[in-house]
């Protein structure tokens, strides 16, 4: 197996780790209040974010179990069973929170170590059926809690992605969104990477510059602050 994959499996790793140790720093500003209190998410308080990212690990859990054991592990039972599941956890005081966030990271990390260079080969899917190679869930889970942190809206922004991850994503988002029905078509300019792209088909209306993290949390839904230009295009909703 070439060494630059297994490379790659320890760093996204050793970042998924990295992101969760600032996600706990996070909440240990909280109190129980602040995790009652309303999260960046229409509808969600805090303790959804966190309950879902609780979930998500042990979601990402089960597609290893696939890939280790070869037998079909959906990564959730159901939508609602997804559903209830957060919705039953948001309540939950601050401590049980927290606790849930680490087991839940433990599960996930410990999982992963068992896993030989021949079973992250293996294909499974994601809740939304698509297939993908095992070694893809490390950047899954990469994404889920970073942006999910920004989501807390307790003090982390967008402005503290590291370069790496909003290089990647960025790129991923544009071809994401390009490929979406009915986007009208418009150009990103990331003034400090130098990334460009044109979002949709045809020739570009409008010219969306800022920086990359910045024009990377406006794709995502996430808003736009005051580093990117208004007016700014009509975004699809996320699936």
């Amino acid at each position: 197996m070439p060494s630059d994959f297994i490379e790659l499996l320890t760093a996204r790793t050793q970042a998924v780790t990295d992101a969760t140790r600032a996600l706990l720093a996070t909440v240990d500003t909280l109190d129980d209040a602040a995790v009652a209190a309303p999260s960046a998410l229409p509808g969600w308080s805090r303790g959804h974010v966190l309950t879902h990212l609780s979930r998500n690990a042990d979601s990402l859990v089960n597609l290893l179990l696939w890939a280790h054991t070869g037998v079909e592990t959906p990564q959730y039972a159901s939508a609602a069973l997804r559903d209830s599941d957060i919705e039953a956890g948001a309540p939950r005081p601050l401590a049980e929170q927290r606790a849930d966030l680490v087991e839940s990271a433990d599960r996930l990390t410990g999982m992963a170590g068992v896993l030989s260079a021949e079973q992250w080969r293996v294909e499974v899917r994601t809740r939304q059926g698509t297939p993908i190679e095992a070694t893809r869930i490390p950047w899954m889970r990469w994404q889920e809690v970073l942006i999910h942190h920004l989501d807390l809206d307790a003090g982390y922004t967008h402005t503290h992605w590291p370069a790496d991850f909003v290089a990647e994503l960025l790129a991923e988002a544009a071809v994401d969104l390009g490929g979406r029905a009915g986007v009208r078509p418009f150009a990103v300019d990331a003034t400090d990477t130098g990334f460009t792209a044109i979002i949709g088909a045809g020739e570009p209306e409008q010219v969306v510059a800022g920086p990359a993290s910045a024009l990377l949390a406006w794709l995502l839904g996430r808003g736009a602050d005051g580093a990117l230009p208004r007016p700014l295009p009509d975004l699809p909703a996320w699936r």
